[in-house]
């Protein structure tokens, strides 16, 4: 792009012109992928970030934001692909926010999520073990079993479009018609949403936009959040409202759960502990390993939910109780030497208080969930310190086709194993 070109185009509020030009086109060869799933390559040492770029090739990048440290840019064409690029199965793969890596054969996909991972322990905590290779999903495409479409506030052309943010948006929709990563059931009502939607606006014109719910399960679909609905994995099933969270790939979950459950009994500890226990997936699904399982809480909402799938399954020894996050074990009337604890928190991690409360606590054994490794591995650094070993990492790719994927880590307090 010429110095005119530049000088033509409109630039940005708060554009950072150092060391690029606004849409300045530059050549570049892709080094790695970030855990953000972006193509990092280097233009004169200087770190640029590109979407759907893939590692090996030699590509043509448009610029368009200048950091501190680093430049993003935008993909504008491939001059040398990757022996593992292939082709897209979705028409606005992209265009669309969802997807990272559907350009990506899977097999490729799964080792760089394991390599992700092994890289984020040593460069975030200097943490260096083994990383098994991740297990797959059985399911690579039809695997999601709740999807949110959203449509924003109609403009003046009363125009709605449903579907996801675009890629590198905040506020700009592309609009989705099918996505290949639900069922087809699920594709149908979606189509039938919209049709109602367009047949509502016709006559009273929206005024702010709205998230939609399409979640299938053991009796069908849904688009009622509040509605009860059931899933099953291996011999539990579970009912919540269809609104709530729950793991929403069911053809991993069993061999998910399993293993959870495994690590956590391996050391023969009596009692399991389930913090952040949610509606109770990782406490029932392991509970016929223990003598005692207790899920613990803060939303009473979930609690109650938990509290009759525990019920409903025959799981009597199984209890849920609503923890405060100030004192989170102070109804937890056995032993930590006996205890293993599962932690699944939000994306956030846990905080600094819980993880205090849990090395107090001193369970023989600890198996981390977690669906963000960045603070996982934050979260792992403290535990360490805190007297804790790895025993094993294991990523789960829950989520095909994108950057995200659950890791398990089991860890062992050292002086049990003394």
């Amino acid at each position: 792009m010429s110095e005119s070109d530049h000088s033509t185009t409109r630039i940005p509020k708060g554009f950072r012109p150092e060391p690029f030009a606004y849409h300045q086109e530059i050549e570049l060869d892709i080094e790695t992928l970030t855990n953000m799933g972006q193509g990092l390559g280097r233009h004169d040492d200087w770190v640029i970030m590109v979407r759907f770029a893939l590692p090996g090739e030699r590509v043509r990048v448009r610029i368009y934001r200048n950091e501190k440290n680093f430049s993003e840019a935008d993909l504008v064409e491939v001059l040398s692909p990757s022996p593992h690029r292939i082709e897209p199965a979705c028409l606005v793969f992209g265009q669309c926010g969802g997807c990272q890596y559907q350009h990506f054969s899977y097999e490729t996909q799964l080792e760089w999520k394991a390599r992700q991972v092994k890289e984020l322990l040593w460069h975030m905590a200097r943490i260096e073990t083994d990383v098994l290779p991740a297990i797959p999903s059985p399911r690579q495409y039809a695997y999601r079993s709740k999807l949110t479409p959203h449509f924003p506030r109609p403009k003046t052309d009363n125009v709605v479009k449903i579907g996801f943010l675009r890629a590198g948006s905040r506020s700009s929709y592309v609009e989705i018609e099918r996505c290949p990563l639900v069922s087809e059931p699920m594709n149908e009502r979606l189509t039938e949403l919209r049709e109602d939607i367009h047949q509502s606006q016709a006559k009273k014109p929206y005024k702010k936009g709205a998230t939609l719910l399409i979640r299938e399960h053991l009796d069908g679909v849904s688009s009622d959040p509040k509605e009860i609905i059931r899933e099953q994995v291996g011999d539990v099933v579970f009912s919540f409202p269809a609104g709530e969270f729950f793991q929403n790939n069911p053809s991993i979950l069993e061999a998910f759960t399993s293993y959870v459950g495994e690590k956590a009994s391996s050391g023969g500890a009596r009692n399991l502990v389930d913090a952040y226990c949610g509606s109770g997936l990782f406490c029932l699904t392991s509970a016929s390993r223990f003598e005692q399982a207790v899920g613990i809480e803060v939303s009473e909402f979930s609690i109650e939910h938990a509290s009759k799938n525990a019920e409903a399954n025959g799981l009597s020894n199984a209890r849920f109780v609503l923890g405060d996050a100030a004192s989170i074990f102070d109804e937890i009337d056995f032993k930590g030497g006996e205890t293993s604890v599962i932690i699944d928190p939000p994306r956030k991690g846990s905080n600094e208080e819980f993880l205090s409360q849990l090395i107090a606590f001193a369970p023989s054994k600890v198996v981390y969930v977690s669906c963000n490794p960045a603070t996982q591995i934050r979260d792992l650094r403290v535990l360490i310190d805190g007297g804790y070993a790895i025993e094993e990492v294991q990523p789960f790719d829950l989520f095909p086709q994108t950057k995200h994927l659950e890791c398990v880590v089991t860890l062992s307090l050292e002086t049990a194993s003394e």
